[in-house]
């Protein structure tokens, strides 16, 4: 995408973290805003920072794993706004549990929310910005779209299914006027870990509080800095957006060391 003035921008997850900083930062660049979450609080204090950028935002009540209500939301974009030329699938939710433990129930959960949000995201705008001279599909993964962590498979495993399948839309799109970009952070200052269904750390050796002191450590990028490289991304119509220095770390690792980087994983965890 070229230009982001007077673009119209549907956010999913928007009340906090990424989604609330990407809100704000498109804003200031003249997007206008549609925003969406179930946390209908923390959204409206989106709305009121968007609206200190002069930014025009509507506010969209959002359970991304139910589609009707997802097709719902991008029929009511268009009709506030217009158009859309733009959606980020952001909203996203973690388990930590092994995958020996963990419950049916909170797996579909965070696959219902973290890969069928972002496919039924994708696919009820995507008639839409076609319409458009340029549109754009932002899908959030995650370096865990790439590398695995124990007791965090649920995760791994909805991050890896969006990475195959913005790349697979990326390949049918090419040809088209909308672009598609895969978004990989990584440790980012937000409350995916305060917020997670916490059963267990690998060893079940951390609390729940434990695992959030570590990953506060860990995460030297903030949202801002997050949605600021994103945006970037964005405007370079990036098909692979890395967000973070050790983003970059974790993928040369990978790529250097598939096999051994898996087992120095799980050995690093097991220490923990």
């Amino acid at each position: 995408m070229k230009e982001l003035n007077n673009k119209v921008a549907a956010i999913t997850g928007a009340a906090s973290g990424i989604g609330q900083m990407l809100a704000v930062n498109l804003a200031a660049k003249g997007c206008e805003l549609a925003i969406s979450d179930v946390d209908m609080k923390g959204l409206q204090e989106t709305a009121e920072m968007v609206e200190k950028q002069n930014g025009k935002v509507s506010i969209h009540a959002l359970d991304v794993a139910q589609r009707d209500q997802v097709e719902s939301y991008a029929a009511a974009v268009v009709k506030k706004h217009g158009r859309v030329d733009m959606v980020i699938n952001n909203a996203g939710v973690a388990v930590a549990q092994s995958i020996d433990d963990v419950g049916y129930e909170d797996f579909e959960w965070l696959f219902n929310i973290n890969f069928w949000g972002v496919v039924y995201g994708a696919k009820a705008f995507l008639p839409y910005l076609k319409q458009q001279s340029e549109g754009h599909i932002v899908n959030i993964s995650s370096v865990n779209g790439f590398i695995t962590w124990p007791n965090n498979g649920p995760y791994c495993a909805a991050k890896f299914a969006v990475k195959g399948f913005s790349e697979t839309l990326w390949q049918e799109l090419r040809k088209t006027n909308v672009r598609v970009s895969c978004v990989h952070p990584g440790g980012i200052k937000t409350n995916i870990v305060r917020n997670a269904r916490f059963y267990s750390s690998p060893g079940n050796k951390l609390t729940q509080d434990q695992s959030v002191k570590i990953f506060d450590k860990m995460a030297n990028t903030s949202a801002d800095q997050a949605a600021s490289i994103i945006i970037s991304g964005i405007l370079k119509n990036k098909r692979r957006i890395l967000v973070g220095p050790d983003a970059y770390v974790l993928d040369v690792l990978t790529r250097l060391f598939p096999v051994g980087f898996v087992r120095f994983a799980a050995a690093v965890a097991g220490r923990k």
